[in-house]
């Protein structure tokens, strides 16, 4: 390490190398990267290696500097990476029915209306199952659950209903399609669509 009244020494050691510097700069420059950030901060890890270096470890200074550069740009790399992940609860995230544009924190918000658009779906969906309830025979209504999941919540292909009820494919295709229809004939008067 260098002591502290070699200060002159390690300034003409980062005179020296800041080729270095700004050769371990151009394997990670890039387009939208200003490159005077990564010379800057590999300056800083130039530094920092000169600083720290040891020459009882048998390496030499060229070697340490470099992994010295290296990591500090890494470094700020990694933390660029990071703060463009991030989102802004106020960043637009669509629009709303009338076409305004809302934010991730509109729609994360609770207010009466999304409240009562939940009231009012809970009632389209209890009104839906007595209408599968009523107007399905046992067949279709076992179709219908088993593709809708509506018993466990776990959705089946047409394919496995099939095998399931040891019937084709293209029956249990049929057979949604009718109870589909029948369903939306049913609930038509309510405005409710399937």
């Amino acid at each position: 390490m260098l002591k502290g009244g070699d200060l002159l020494a390690k300034g003409i050691l980062v005179e020296r190398n800041l080729r270095l510097v700004a050769h371990i700069v151009k394997k990670y420059s890039y387009p939208g990267k200003d490159i005077e950030d990564l010379i800057s901060i590999g300056t800083v890890g130039l530094i920092k290696g000169i600083d720290s270096f040891d020459t009882s470890k048998g390496v030499r200074l060229a070697t340490y500097v470099s992994m010295c550069i290296e990591n500090e740009i890494l470094m700020l790399i990694r933390n660029n990476k990071k703060t463009k992940e991030e989102i802004s609860l106020h960043n637009p995230v669509g629009t709303d029915k009338d076409g305004k544009e809302i934010s991730l924190i509109d729609v994360l918000e609770s207010d009466e209306d999304s409240i009562s658009d939940i009231v009012e779906r809970k009632i389209q969906i209890k009104q839906l199952y007595n209408k599968i309830n009523i107007v399905l025979s046992d067949r279709e209504k076992t179709v219908i659950q088993m593709r809708y999941g509506l018993l466990d919540g776990n959705p089946r292909t047409q394919r496995e209903i099939s095998l399931i009820l040891e019937i084709s494919r293209s029956y249990v295709s049929r057979i949604e399609q009718r109870v589909l229809k029948k369903l939306n004939k049913e609930l038509n008067n309510k405005n409710i669509n399937i």
